[in-house]
């Protein structure tokens, strides 16, 4: 899309180095956005898609480092902020997965998949809501999942986590709505992306849509873009599904 109705905003997006994340980053640069791509330890990646929207003309930046840390999410903050500016939109996509038996799963592994969601984003926005503040404009999208809401087996550590972020990111929305910030939670079904070995197979239960098709990434980042625009201001606190029509709850 053409259009640049982000242009003068920078996005910082969690976990942008593939996938969901990388597809997000392109499509927020394709509408203007500066945008800051941030991943755990896959620098290479990370910046293959900061090259890449470069060479479509925009601006990006890498930031390596864990959102889990209070410490780094300040110094990554501050780097883009020293970049680009004012940082005025938070895509808080990082995340992990995995499938495993809850009686076997131990509570360090239970703690890191749902720290990745919930206390990454609360220092995110910790560290960002500050500087929308005083634009009075801000966008805030959490990345969900269709697990929390129909029931997955074997996914204890990711249920909790999602359902608590979408607890977190109506916090947000309903404490700043009066600052000209938004928090909206974009929540995918099945999509079709690489997969590590750890998060296993995509489950059965998340795959039989009405829709006959696994999604696209596009998709989902189409819709965070659409949630980050500028008209969309009056849009706060919702989960928008995108999951072919497997889950029709509101």
């Amino acid at each position: 899309m053409s259009e640049k109705v982000l242009a003068g905003h920078t996005a910082f997006v969690t976990g942008g180095a593939r996938n969901i994340g990388k597809a997000t980053a392109l499509a927020l640069a394709d509408a203007g956005a500066n945008v800051i791509v941030n991943t755990l330890q896959d620098e290479a990646a990370a910046s293959a898609v900061a090259e890449e929207i470069r060479g479509r003309g925009g601006k990006a930046m890498v930031a390596v480092g864990d959102v889990v840390s209070a410490e780094k999410v300040a110094e990554m903050v501050e780097a883009g902020r020293q970049a680009f500016g004012d940082i005025d939109i938070l895509i808080a996509n990082a995340s992990a997965r995995g499938q495993i038996d809850f009686l076997e799963m131990d509570h360090a592994t239970f703690r890191r998949v749902v720290d990745i969601s919930i206390d990454g984003t609360f220092h995110l926005a910790q560290a960002m809501l500050p500087m929308m503040i005083a634009k009075n404009w801000g966008r805030i999208v959490t990345l969900g999942g269709i697990s929390w809401h129909i029931g997955i087996n074997r996914r204890a550590h990711n249920l909790t986590a999602k359902s608590g972020l979408t607890g977190l990111t109506r916090a947000l929305a309903v404490e700043f709505a009066d600052r000209g910030i938004t928090a909206n939670m974009v929540s995918p079904g099945a999509i079709e992306t690489a997969r590590p070995q750890s998060a296993g197979q995509m489950p059965q239960r998340a795959t039989t849509s009405p829709v006959p098709r696994p999604g696209h990434v596009d998709e989902v980042a189409s819709a965070v873009r659409f949630l980050c625009e500028p008209q969309q201001a009056y849009m706060t606190g919702q989960i928008l599904h995108v999951n072919g029509g497997i889950y029709l709850g509101t």
